[in-house]
């Protein structure tokens, strides 16, 4: 007879593992990074370059260190990008554009103060033009809906002051359709819930002014369910803990007002303990390799626990709240 031994899905914290959070090196990470670009890690993620940009600026930017990447660089990138026959950006030049680079793109206007007015219309024509009759989105023009695009779609819109280009009820209903028994949303209707998708759903009905149509007491229990005795969150039951779970999750609990529900203390010691201290960045968990990914996330939680060697994160677009004051956005 066969004898199923159960996984433990968990993390052991080392005891060596960093308990404190310098800025220097991570910055210095995100430099050496963007810098080596003949790296296998850098050229590996050219397919979604536009969203690594996102990351990287973002994390520098919450930082105070918006200034170590070239500005103008950055902006010749994004330009490249653009995609003139369609209005959208692509993740790097001669790829597709899609819905959730082109968010990225916005979103690096916005912190770079970039020429957004020479994109808008075209930016506002390829979002209109992925939106279905039951008012969902396609991430592109091969047809992929996904809740990450309906967010994708109305964080645009709100950033340009456009949000009534598209049917704002519909794009709610739809998102709507997609929340389970538990609380929770998934890529679809009738899809297992995943706190990433969470995120998406629950940010995008807080920019259509429909979060009231939520399970707060719901979901906020799904959401604080994910957290481990590591302190870190898992994205679905049964997973391990990856420091990027830190922004799906508390971001929203944040959101819905349920952020006392975690331990926020836990929740740092696991984030601390994912840091290298020798090459600088975050990774998933304690003792794997760094990326930009989880850098920014491992970042941006950290400022929304209150850590005050950071600035402050919005938690529904991702972006320095300093940068939503200045830009201002469309809410309804």
């Amino acid at each position: 007879f066969w004898t199923i031994q159960m996984q433990r899905k968990e993390v052991e914290i080392p005891a060596d593992a960093p308990n404190s959070f310098d800025v220097k090196v991570h910055v210095e990470y995100i430099r050496q990074w963007n810098e080596n670009k003949a790296e296998l890690e850098y050229v590996a993620t050219e397919y979604l370059r536009m969203s690594g940009l996102y990351w990287c600026v973002t994390a520098l930017h919450i930082m105070g260190s918006v200034d170590v990447l070239s500005r103008e660089d950055l902006l010749a990138f994004v330009d490249e990008c653009y995609d003139d026959c369609s209005g959208g950006f692509s993740a790097c030049p001669d790829n597709d554009p899609h819905l959730l680079y082109t968010l990225s793109a916005v979103q690096l206007l916005c912190m770079l103060d970039g020429p957004i007015e020479k994109y808008e219309e075209g930016v506002r024509r390829f979002v209109k033009g992925l939106e279905q009759d039951d008012g969902s989105f396609m991430g592109d023009k091969w047809g992929e809906i996904d809740t990450r695009f309906s967010f994708c779609a109305v964080a645009t819109l709100s950033l340009l002051h456009h949000l009534n280009d598209i049917n704002t009820a519909k794009a709610a209903e739809y998102i709507l359709t997609c929340m389970n028994f538990d609380g929770g949303f998934g890529v679809g209707p009738d899809s297992e819930s995943h706190s990433g998708q969470i995120y998406c759903a629950v940010s995008a009905l807080k920019i259509l002014g429909e979060l009231n149509r939520v399970d707060r007491r719901r979901l906020g229990f799904w959401l604080s369910s994910r957290q481990l005795p590591s302190g870190g969150f898992n994205g679905r039951p049964e997973k391990l803990p990856d420091v990027c779970y830190s922004w799906w999750i508390l971001s929203s609990l944040l959101t819905l007002g349920c952020e006392r529900w975690i331990n926020g203390q836990k929740l740092r010691r696991f984030i601390l303990a994912c840091q290298d201290m020798q090459t600088g960045g975050f990774a998933d968990r304690p003792g794997d390799v760094p990326d930009p990914f989880h850098t920014l996330f491992g970042v941006a939680a950290l400022s929304m626990l209150g850590d005050t060697t950071v600035n402050t994160i919005n938690p529904v677009f991702c972006l320095p709240q300093s940068v939503i004051d200045q830009r201002g956005v469309d809410m309804l």
